[in-house]
């Protein structure tokens, strides 16, 4: 990153600098200038626009981003799910409040990504506009965006096993996250005290450190699920575990050397009410108990939520607001999000790993309405080539809506391996349908009396939701 001069004490030293200095800010210029040009393009051109312009960037000046984010108050949003809904719950606090910040909304979650999103809201000497800038990081990306930026908060909300492939085992993950947190000495971290990876980094850094945590289970009933952290991070022994919230998260314990979940400085004291719109839970935090409405449902939002409860509370916003914007929040894309097509209401929900998606069932077999559930899965290699996964979700629990489960339709590059699946959990097959075209996909749900909930792998969710925005009129994603 270093874009620092070396000042020449020998009689040219102002000279020098005065060179370095226009040096620098003629390739920011250029840089910017390419950037814009290029997203300007691919957007008239019906693309996204979102990662490419930051690599052109990027290779006509490879610290553009540690010049753009001098002097901004830099929030960085990562983990392995909950990342994007978290931001953009952190987003409404920072509009509420008043402040002047832009976020990167589009999932552009990468070097160039974040790149191109700061390009956007500079000035072409790369003087960002905004005081604040809340970014999403992708967990392996943390580490590279974390040297050219200086956080001030940083936001993780849980690590599990997720696309191998590419990320490794968790502890890969975990050490991606632990490289991003020595590169922010300034940074108050925001950890899950109930994820003991995610916990494990406030006992080894310097930052200051504020735990945010859910201190009673959220389901009556949770599906079947295999713990991605079964054995204590400090000596191997096997946790004991006074509850589970889901996967490994809950009230862990290690008997053997004391290694236990800390206690939260944010926490979720009650959960009154959880339904297929919002949940309705009791914070804790700076001695005080503060009720919330949570504006989108399921355990994992509930999470969502106090992490950016956590957040606000690091940023020295009043806890009030924070709450208040829970309520009010707009998702992000493909996040829970809501499509009303002539009367029918079709939930697009994002799947990439078993512990999100098992997420989804808990939240979907906890309610009792009739529901169509749509399933879409490609390999392609930002969903992970490795679908194997599947077979560790918890499909049997389907079984249990008995007949408010009015179909299965399966969809994407690897719809035979999803129908094989559901015939292993034992769903009729006259239940299941394959429907490879998008467009017939979307009609067939379309055709449904009940809800209809949707869930894609990453690509397929953006083909799938362009799909939807290009016939009926809904936002790109990137809008």
């Amino acid at each position: 990153m270093d874009i620092r001069w070396k000042i020449r004490y020998d009689g040219q030293d102002h000279l020098t600098l005065l060179g370095e200095y226009t040096h620098m800010k003629l390739r920011a210029f250029c840089s910017i200038v390419a950037c814009r040009l290029c997203r300007k393009l691919l957007r008239l051109l019906g693309r996204g626009g979102t990662d490419f312009p930051g690599r052109v960037a990027l290779k006509l000046y490879p610290s553009l981003l540690a010049v753009m984010a001098r002097g901004v108050t830099v929030i960085l949003v990562t983990g392995t799910n909950g990342k994007t809904t978290t931001s953009r719950m952190i987003e409404q606090s920072l509009q509420d409040a008043g402040l002047s910040y832009f976020a990167n909304r589009s999932g552009a979650n990468l070097l160039s990504g974040v790149t191109a999103e700061f390009a956007d809201h500079c000035t072409l000497t790369g003087r960002c506009r905004c005081d604040y800038a809340l970014i999403e990081s992708d967990e392996a990306a943390l580490k590279a965006i974390s040297r050219f930026v200086d956080a001030k908060v940083i936001v993780v909300t849980n690590v599990f096993r997720d696309q191998l492939d590419r990320y490794g085992e968790v502890t890969h993950t975990l050490e991606n996250i632990r490289i991003g947190i020595s590169n922010s000495p300034n940074a108050t971290l925001c950890l899950n005290a109930d994820d003991s990876l995610i916990a494990s980094l406030g006992r080894e850094s310097r930052n200051p450190v504020l735990y945010f945590g859910v201190n009673v289970p959220i389901y009556q009933s949770r599906v079947a699920e295999v713990s991605d952290a079964p054995y204590c991070i400090e000596c191997k022994h096997e946790y004991v575990y006074d509850y589970v919230t889901y996967g490994h998260l809950g009230g862990y314990r290690c008997p053997h050397c004391g290694y236990a979940r800390p206690t939260p400085d944010v926490a979720v004291s009650a959960v009154y009410s959880s339904d297929t719109e919002c949940s309705k839970v009791a914070f804790t935090l700076d001695k005080k108990e503060l009720d919330a409405v949570i504006n989108l449902p399921g355990g994992y939002n509930i999470y969502n939520g106090c992490a950016s409860m956590a957040a606000g509370k690091a940023l020295g916003l009043p806890a009030e607001l924070c709450a208040r914007a829970l309520a009010s929040f707009s998702c992000g894309f493909g996040r829970m999000e809501r499509f009303d097509i002539d009367g029918h209401a079709l939930r697009m929900i994002l799947i990439k790993n078993p512990a999100g998606c098992n997420q989804v069932l808990n939240f979907l077999t906890n309610t009792t309405q009739p529901l169509l559930f749509v399933a879409c899965l490609n390999d392609r290699a930002q969903d992970g080539r490795d679908v194997s996964w599947i077979w560790d979700v918890d499909f049997e629990r389907l079984l249990d809506l008995g007949d408010h489960l009015t179909g299965i339709y399966v969809s994407g590059v690897r719809a035979d391996d999803l129908a094989v699946r559901f015939k292993y959990a034992g769903i009729p097959t006259e239940k299941i349908r394959v429907i490879q075209d998008y467009g017939a996909l979307v009609d067939a749900c379309l055709q449904q009396d009940a809800p209809v909930y949707i869930m894609p792998t990453y690509t397929a969710m953006l083909a799938l939701r362009e799909k939807i925005s290009r016939t009926y009129g809904f936002k790109e994603f990137w809008e």
